[in-house]
């Protein structure tokens, strides 16, 4: 907060008193001017007042008590060039207050200097036209000016552009304000509100109505040449937004949306007022709240780990866990600028959280084990990772340094030193792998199940399975963004691909919560909505710049790269999603009867000892250890244990 020196102070008040003094004063002369000319009015209109003589005392002591009234009502507390229409209500009820008070001293001084009754009602009312013109002037003013130069000099106004707003709630309602009053004068017209409650039919919402539903959307932008629609639903889900979207984009208008309110009001920056719909929006808004059924307790008050924090998730990560309350908070990476960056984000919004930064790779035991020694982790989430597919396929030795002796690396030092909850960040990508990437992801889930499987266990180790994220480096969605800005083309691999997408900021809420919830050698699946298909989204994301998809920007269709999917899936066939504490994560603890840890880790121990030149054989080795070959039958012929069919695929 900011302070001012005692003589400061003093002049602050001295203004302030002076303000208000002349803003009384004002309001003395409106209503005594008032006064005077109702009674002058009815001196020429009617005979009885031909002989009145004024009771100047009195007068003057009924304008005092108007001046009083709103002084008592908070009137010049307002910044009136800053107040809505709305705000007439306040000098209304003070002149209501003010006049009955009037009335009642009249009748109690029962004298013949006093102010009629009739010349007190119309006196009063006058008073607040008067009152109320002289807060509204700057916008009567306006008004006025420009019907002076349209009558005078044909000069009229530019035409403002026409809004419809989608949603009468209360982001609409404060939307609609903003158009009418924070911007210049006729810039935007409100013509309605679209919403979908019946029971909000035909009413009206800072004075603009309500009038239809979203199937009305189409009908009504053209009969009112809406130039503009505005999507104002706080928490719209994803299906009902797209939905909303494709109607809109039937219509000539241009579609804008508004964003958060609360953001909006706990933004430490200017937040702009509307702003472009973005990929993130077709997936819906949804809050990043902390479950009721869900104990995070285990989570709260800890010494935490994370590791590849200065990435996409891992950064979130640390963002969110800041609100847990951690005791320390360990954030580890290899990117040396991406690391200062972060630290120097957290230091100047959580400068109460202690944290410290960890420059260290998790392929070199050795420094990595120096960090478990040093802060002594209760809880580690591993988000360091190499995710990218096609380079992966190129470079399939170091999707084996990183993915796997580093996660190797974590998930023994987490055993070591009595880490209390391990949680590894998987991808949908590892279920059915046809990758590297997804292969070496698999594996760090079964590495988790092996250490689970050791009798002296102690950490609870669990994975979160999800797919890809809206945002993240390397992402479509900043592609497809860069390409449109260069005026194309849109490159998309196939026209039939799909994902599944999820905003970073859910996913990380999720995962907070599956480490709370885990008991140990567990896979949790988070649930990922509809899934996309990806040249949908590239039509959508031109569409929305106004453009054409295939005439002012071509899409290309490149052919699906080494490594890469079709669609993508969440289990594979052995696996059974299960419900959970909260809505929106699964669990899926199936796992082979015949996996044996001793071997898998001394294949693993091989696997990383292995230089490989190209991804099919690396494919090829991660696949053996994945899904080995099948048990010999017994006498019945019927195989000892339950087996994933899984077949290693073809590269182009």
């Amino acid at each position: 907060m900011e302070t001012y020196p005692n003589g400061e102070i003093r002049n602050l008040r001295l203004r302030r008193v002076w303000r208000i003094g002349l803003n009384i004063a004002v309001d003395l002369v409106i209503a005594i001017g008032a006064y005077l000319l109702t009674i002058v009015f009815l001196m020429l209109t009617d005979g009885d007042y031909v002989r009145f003589k004024v009771p100047y005392a009195n007068l003057f002591l009924n304008a005092c008590v108007l001046a009083l009234a709103l002084l008592a009502f908070g009137v010049y507390r307002r910044i009136w060039q800053r107040t809505s229409g709305h705000g007439v209500m306040l000098i209304v009820n003070a002149m209501l207050a003010a006049s009955l008070a009037t009335i009642v001293l009249t009748a109690a001084l029962r004298q013949q200097d006093v102010l009629p009754l009739q010349v007190i009602v119309l006196g009063n009312v006058s008073s607040l036209v008067g009152f109320v013109a002289i807060r509204y002037r700057s916008r009567l003013a306006s008004g006025l000016r420009w019907r002076w130069r349209a009558f005078v000099f044909h000069k009229f106004p530019s035409n403002p552009t026409r809004v419809l707003i989608v949603g009468a709630g209360e982001s609409g309602q404060v939307l609609a304000w903003q158009l009418k009053h924070r911007f210049r004068q006729n810039l935007y017209q409100v013509i309605g509100f679209i919403d979908d409650d019946v029971t909000k039919r035909g009413m009206y919402v800072e004075g603009c109505p309500i009038i239809g539903a979203r199937n009305d959307i189409i009908e009504l932008a053209e009969r009112h040449n809406v130039d503009l629609i505005v999507v104002a639903i706080h928490n719209i889900s994803g299906p009902s937004f797209r939905e909303i979207l494709t109607i809109c984009e039937k219509t000539k208008a241009l579609i804008k949306v508004v964003p958060d309110i609360q953001g909006m009001v706990s933004a430490q920056h200017t937040t702009e007022v509307l702003r472009d719909v973005q990929a993130e929006d077709l997936i819906g808004r949804t809050p990043i709240t902390q479950h009721e059924s869900v104990d995070l307790s285990p989570v709260k008050g800890k010494v935490i780990l994370v590791t590849g924090a200065a990435g996409s998730i891992g950064s979130e990560l640390c963002r969110q866990i800041m609100s847990y309350a951690p005791s320390r908070l360990v954030i580890l990476d290899n990117n040396e600028s991406g690391l200062y960056d972060l630290a120097v984000e957290l230091g100047t919004k959580h400068p109460d959280v202690h944290f410290v930064e960890a420059l260290v790779d998790i392929t070199v035991r050795q420094t990595l084990a120096e960090v478990f020694r040093t802060h002594q982790p209760q809880i580690v989430f591993h988000a360091a990772a190499y995710k990218h597919v096609p380079m992966l396929e190129h470079y399939p030795s170091e999707a084996v340094r990183v993915n796997l002796r580093g996660t190797r690396n974590l998930v023994q030092l987490a055993q070591e030193f009595h880490v209390e909850r391990f949680v590894l960040i998987s991808t949908d990508k590892a279920v059915k792998p046809s990758s590297v990437m997804g292969a070496s992801k698999r594996l760090c889930e079964l590495m988790l199940h092996a250490l689970s499987l050791q009798p002296e266990t102690a950490t609870r180790y669990a994975a979160v399975r999800f797919g890809n994220v809206l945002g993240s480096r390397g992402s479509v969605v900043p592609t497809f963004n860069r390409q449109i800005d260069r005026g194309g083309p849109v490159t998309v691999t196939h026209q039939d691909m799909t994902r599944y997408f999820m905003s970073i900021p859910e996913a990380v809420n999720l995962i907070i919560h599956a480490a709370s919830m885990t008991d140990g050698d567990d896979i949790y699946v988070l649930q990922m909505g509809e899934v996309v298909r990806i040249v949908d989204l590239a039509e959508r994301m031109i569409r929305l710049r106004g453009l054409r998809p295939y005439r002012d920007i071509e899409i290309k269709f490149t052919g699906i790269r080494p490594g890469e999917k079709m669609h993508e899936e969440l289990f594979n066939e052995i696996e059974t999603p299960n419900e959970t504490l909260h809505p929106n994560i699964m669990q899926v603890n199936t796992w082979r009867e015949d996996f044996e840890s001793e071997r898998f880790w001394s294949e693993i121990e091989t696997l990383v000892n292995s230089d490989f030149s190209a991804g099919a054989e690396a494919l090829a080795a991660m696949t053996r250890i994945i899904t080995p070959p099948p048990a010999p039958a017994d006498s019945n012929g019927v195989a000892n244990s339950l087996r994933v069919e899984q077949s290693v695929p073809q590269h182009t």
